[in-house]
């Protein structure tokens, strides 16, 4: 299974919706979703069952994010690139990428995931180390991915006419 397609088949973008995407305040703004999670799920005992407005708030949030910002001015910028990476990446059946970038790519979705382990023990036994630890492990996992998906950009975008006119 292709956690990546099957993550793109779940949000669903059209074309549309990625140029929204692109958007320098989507990208930024998707940072906080494991942050809001956390400081959430760490309320859960004061907060009860109503952990679960702020909870389905977030799953909205997730799903909103590409979709309500406007399209960027210019798509010159890091952010933009790493949503353009992020497409080609995921078009890598049809255009295949250099395999350093897959192997990244993977690698460090595998550490983000990692992150996960620690995040959610803490979260759990409510550890103040592990807490952050695992989200700064995830987090910086998630954004070095997003930097590498940049350097896949700027390898491919000549590969596909498509792929160059993104960049605006």
């Amino acid at each position: 299974m292709d956690i990546f397609k099957a993550s793109e088949r779940l949000m669903g973008l059209d074309d549309t919706e990625w140029a929204h995407h692109a958007s320098p305040w989507s990208v930024y703004t998707r940072f906080t979703i494991l942050p809001l999670l956390t400081v959430t799920t760490w309320a859960r005992d004061a907060l009860g069952w109503w952990i679960l407005l702020p909870v389905a708030a977030i799953v909205v949030w997730i799903w909103a994010n590409p979709r309500v910002f406007p399209k960027p001015a210019t798509t010159n910028n890091w952010a933009s690139k790493g949503t353009f990476g992020e497409r080609v990446f995921l078009n890598r059946a049809a255009l295949p990428v250099p395999d350093h970038h897959r192997h990244w790519a993977f690698g460090l979705s595998f550490a983000a995931g990692l992150g996960l382990i620690p995040l959610v023990w803490g979260i759990i036994a409510y550890d103040v180390g592990l807490t952050p630890f695992g989200m700064a492990l995830s987090m910086g996992a998630k954004i070095w991915f997003v930097d590498r998906m940049v350097w896949l950009y700027e390898d491919m975008k000549e590969a596909d006419p498509v792929y160059r006119a993104w960049l605006r």
